[in-house]
Parts: structure tokens; C-alpha cells; sequence
């Protein structure tokens, strides 16, 4: 597989970087990548180097085996859609904000990708937030009135619902599995098109959280991770 060839630009943050480091397939076995017609399709298992992962991992802080879903999703989904051009960091941006990486509330994101106790937003009820009545009927967020967003990257159940994927390869589509969530976050990010100019970029992470100060909140942490990561490739 081909190592993403255009990588995501980021918000005119001052001092910013614009790049990020580009993560590196294990190359003794790493299938082809095809995109189903449907989002929950399941993506073949994308392995990243180890080498990389750990190193990554030392220089930004980020768990390796949340850095090793953020990295198998974007070569995924380079595979998938060359012209999106989505980087790792900006993956990495978004999971360190929604749950510090699987980690919120003293949760422990395991090997297998899950994090115990699992991860669940505040009821959507319109208290200083969207009103969103219940649409799984509890089956994600345990909530049969309002909905709540779920997992590592924050998935209200409504768009899970469209967009859920299996990214660990085990036949279900889980918001609550890193995996599963970073390449639904990938493939909801890239489907309004490419991440590779600043405005682009800009619009699709504001498509995942409808607030301008939550978009600049990704792109200084996407540059951190970049900054951070750019001596470690």
C-alpha cells in the first residue's frame, strides 16, 4: 500500500506547522484496500509499522494503540480516496480532544481497543446543547429518551448509524472500539471532499463539531502532534 501521498493542512494557527509525519504500512502484510457500498463495509486490516508507531507514540504522547487506529484509518482511507489527502494528527487532534484517546474519566483504553468503563456524553436534551431525542432506543448510549455520544471519538448514534465502520476487521461496526470509530471519523470527515488546503480542511472538521473554537482547538493540536512528530520518522 502506498504511504499517503498528501497530507492534511491545517488552520492558520500562528507558529503552526502544516504537515504532518506520514505513518508507515507494515509491509509484510498489508492487503488492498476497498471502499464497499456501504460506510459499515468492513476495511481490511491495515497493518502499521511498529517501529513507527513506537516511536510516534514516544514523541507526542499518544497511546500506541490509539496512534496505531489513528494510522491504520487514514492509510485506509488513502487507499480508499487518494484525493482526501487526511492526515493521522488530525485523526489524533480530534481523539485527544473528544476523550484524551480513549482515556476519559479515568477510562483505560485496552489492547483490544475498547475502553473500560466505556466513554458516553451528556444527555442531548437541550440543556446548553443540541435536543436529540433517542434514536437507537439505548442500544449504543444505554439512553432511551436522549441520545448520547459514544466511544472514543464521540459518535452520537444517529450518525453512527450511517457512517459506523469496522476497522479491527471482526464483522461489527462498534462506536465504543477505537478502530471502528477512527475510520468512520476518517471516511465522515473526507466525504465532503479533500482535507489538503486549510479551507477544506477547516469545513470538515467543522462538519463533526459545529463550532469554530472546536476547530481551532483540532488544528492547534494537529500541529502539536505534527511538530512533535516530525524528528521521530
Amino acid at each position: 500500500m502506498q504511504l499517503p501521498t498528501a497530507m492534511a493542512e491545517v488552520a492558520p494557527v500562528p507558529g503552526s506547522a502544516t504537515v504532518s509525519g506520514q505513518p508507515a504500512p507494515n509491509t509484510q502484510n498489508t492487503p488492498d484496500a476497498s471502499l464497499g457500498s456501504a460506510s459499515a463495509a468492513v476495511a481490511p486490516i491495515v497493518g502499521v509499522d511498529p517501529a513507527w508507531a513506537e516511536k510516534v507514540s514516544a514523541a507526542t504522547g499518544i497511546p500506541r494503540r490509539a496512534l496505531t487506529a489513528y494510522a491504520a484509518a487514514d492509510l485506509t482511507v488513502d487507499a480508499e480516496q487518494p484525493g482526501c489527502g487526511i492526515g493521522w494528527n488530525t485523526l489524533a487532534a480530534i481523539g485527544e480532544i473528544e476523550s484524551g484517546h480513549g482515556g476519559h474519566g479515568g477510562a483505560v483504553l485496552s489492547d483490544t481497543g475498547y475502553p473500560t468503563p466505556a466513554i458516553r456524553g451528556i444527555a442531548l436534551d437541550g440543556s446548553g446543547v443540541a435536543a436529540i431525542t433517542d434514536t437507537d432506543g439505548g442500544a449504543w448510549d444505554g439512553d432511551t429518551v436522549w441520545d448520547r455520544a459514544v466511544g472514543p471519538m464521540q459518535f452520537i448514534p444517529e450518525t453512527w448509524a450511517r457512517w459506523g465502520a469496522d476497522g479491527n476487521g471482526d464483522g461489527a461496526a462498534d462506536p465504543n472500539q477505537i478502530d471502528d470509530a477512527a475510520l468512520a471519523t476518517a471516511r465522515y470527515l473526507c466525504h465532503g471532499g479533500d482535507m489538503t488546503s486549510t479551507e477544506t480542511w477547516r469545513a470538515g472538521v467543522f462538519s463533526y463539531n459545529h463550532v469554530d473554537s472546536y476547530v481551532n482547538n483540532v488544528a492547534v493540536v494537529a500541529n502539536q502532534y505534527a511538530q512533535q512528530s516530525a524528528g521521530a520518522q
